[in-house]
């Protein structure tokens, strides 16, 4: 490996830092309270190395924000291989909670926290393409499972359906990080809130409600 691809590497090692710094400072104290220089504190350099990287802090949440946002978007797709839209529905939900489970600061962010508008700095790029915009990619699972004409026939307008599902999902969520260390709620384990409130959702759209068949029958 030549100096330059070293000096690349070095700095992307030290972008990626810097990154996860802010990450977890903005979802921990919240973005007005963050300063340059606290980010630069917590990874042992001087705030005059984040400018080098970054305009200013709108410039490095913006990337964070953005960055963060597409790496989701590229998870959900990769459920774009199951054919039937219903299910694929619950599957998104269950994704959705398993990364929040798994990246709980990102998630903070990202769905729990404000991000300064993309307006104007290349949002255009991946805004709508539903391989990496994940609301895209959830709005096209609503349309095609409507499309079925196995949901009830009061359920047509695929926005609704999409923001109804994210919220059941983000309230099981954002309760958990809220409350879940409170004694006084015997609190279930996530997965089980999560594939219940997904179960309600998705099961509760249907034309034909599910069944159980007893044994013996």
């Amino acid at each position: 490996m030549g100096p330059t691809n070293r000096r690349e590497r070095e700095k992307e090692e030290l972008k990626s830092q810097i990154l996860d710094a802010a990450r977890y400072l903005f979802a921990r104290d919240g973005y007005d309270s963050v300063t340059m220089r606290a980010i630069a504190e917590r990874i042992e350099y001087s705030p005059r190395t984040l400018y080098l990287h970054f305009q200013d802090k709108e410039d490095l949440v913006r990337e964070l924000c953005r960055h963060d946002f597409q790496e989701f978007g590229q998870g959900f797709a990769k459920l774009a291989g199951m054919k039937d839209p219903v299910e694929r529905l619950k599957a998104l939900g269950l994704a959705y909670a398993k990364f929040a489970e798994e990246f709980p600061n990102h998630y903070r962010l990202m769905f729990m926290s404000e991000c300064p508008d993309y307006e104007g700095h290349g949002e255009e790029e991946w805004k709508g393409n539903p391989e990496v915009d994940s609301y895209a990619f959830l709005l096209g699972t609503s349309a095609e499972a409507i499309a079925t004409g196995r949901l009830h026939p009061v359920h047509k307008d695929p926005e609704l359906l999409a923001q109804t599902m994210w919220a059941g999902v983000h309230g099981v969520l954002a309760l958990h990080f809220s409350k879940c260390n409170d004694p006084w709620v015997k609190w279930r384990p996530l997965k089980k809130r999560v594939k219940t409130m997904v179960d309600l959702l998705v099961d509760g759209l249907l034309a034909q409600p599910i069944t159980t068949k007893k044994k013996g029958r």
